[in-house]
């Protein structure tokens, strides 16, 4: 979206095509095309790859399948929407398609493609295992666009492009944008349901009586019996509040992840299934937070999180690399040199 808007203000042309609940990008202002079949349920799909295939499920599930489930979900949504994308296609006619790498249909509308990472992993290797599982033929993208800071994660070709945080709008309390007097810990987890997505929360609630820190739930499944020092609050856009906590706790989905390295804020990841364990090994292997799951939280270590000097250091010199990356608005106004049309 920041990318989508920085073209926008350019002058360019953009439509984004999409389904579901991120249908909600209408309120930027831009023209948002719906592409995704009403019937198109990942809760199903996901279901029925498990039964199917219960052993790359329980890979999955402990975080070590790599690309073998998320790419048999994410080919079956983008055969269902590659019929629509290619009718908006033709009816719209676009120079070039800008995708994230799971949306592998968006290199199948015979248009010049370019991927745009939205992770820790290789956006290039993430969009031809989704394509390979595709009906529609995949073309190879032209390029990709690099969000991940390279002393994270490096990986070969591309232009890199800054992580900028995109979480739409919202209300946030006046008192989450004030310093608290003592060191903040925000807590948050997944959007996505799934078992087990409140234990995180909840260990972190039984532990926060005995650390010297105000901890801010979001979302909690339950907010009464907390100790004093622990606040809830609704959804709330992370990257307006990140900027006012000294650490976050969180479920190690990619936007939570980057945004905490953007704001250069030290995190604790939960591994767990999918690309949460990656993430919170590279997170740990470069020095910028830690890793543990519910079992493994302890007062120490919430206390480590805002107090380890080397963790702020590493959290730091991150949001740094980050900031010095291309924006993207210095990606749009040097559109024609990225892509594939020069």
């Amino acid at each position: 979206m920041p990318l989508a808007l920085a073209l926008r203000d350019a002058g360019h042309d953009v439509v984004v095509a999409t389904g579901g609940e991120a249908l909600r990008v209408r309120d930027s202002g831009l023209h948002v095309e719906d592409v995704v079949p009403a019937n198109v349920r990942f809760g199903p799909i996901a279901l029925r790859i498990m039964f199917t295939h219960p052993l790359v499920a329980k890979r999955e599930m402990r975080g070590s399948g790599r690309l073998d489930f998320v790419s048999r979900m994410f080919g079956t949504v983008g055969d269902a929407m590659t019929e629509p994308l290619q009718a908006l296609a033709r009816r719209w006619k676009p120079d070039v398609v800008v995708h994230e790498p799971l949306a592998a249909a968006g290199s199948a509308l015979g248009v010049p493609s370019i991927v745009h990472d939205v992770s820790l992993f290789d956006g290039l290797e993430l969009t031809s295992a989704v394509g390979a599982r595709m009906k529609a033929g995949v073309r190879s993208p032209a390029t990709v666009l690099r969000t991940s800071p390279r002393s994270v994660a490096e990986f070969s070709g591309g232009e890199p492009l800054r992580f900028v945080a995109y979480s739409g709008d919202g209300e946030v309390p006046a008192w989450l944008t004030e310093p608290a007097g003592k060191p903040r810990i925000l807590v948050s987890r997944s959007t996505a349901p799934g078992p087990g997505a409140g234990r995180m929360m909840a260990a972190v609630a039984r532990a926060a009586e005995q650390v010297d820190a105000e901890f801010v739930l979001v979302r909690p499944e339950r907010a009464e019996g907390l100790p004093d020092n622990v606040k809830t609050v609704g959804w709330v856009p992370l990257p307006r509040v990140l900027p006012f906590c000294d650490g976050i706790v969180h479920h190690g989905g990619a936007g939570t992840l980057l945004g905490a390295l953007a704001a250069g804020v030290p995190q604790l990841v939960e591994p767990g299934p999918g690309d949460r364990t990656v993430h919170a090994n590279l997170v740990t292997k470069r020095g910028a937070g830690l890793a543990a799951g519910p079992k493994a939280v302890t007062p120490e270590l919430l206390t480590r999180l805002i107090e380890d000097a080397r963790l702020q250091r590493a959290a730091a010199e991150v949001s740094d690399e980050i900031a010095a990356m291309p924006a993207p608005s210095d990606i749009a106004r040097q559109w024609e040199e990225v892509t594939p049309l020069k």
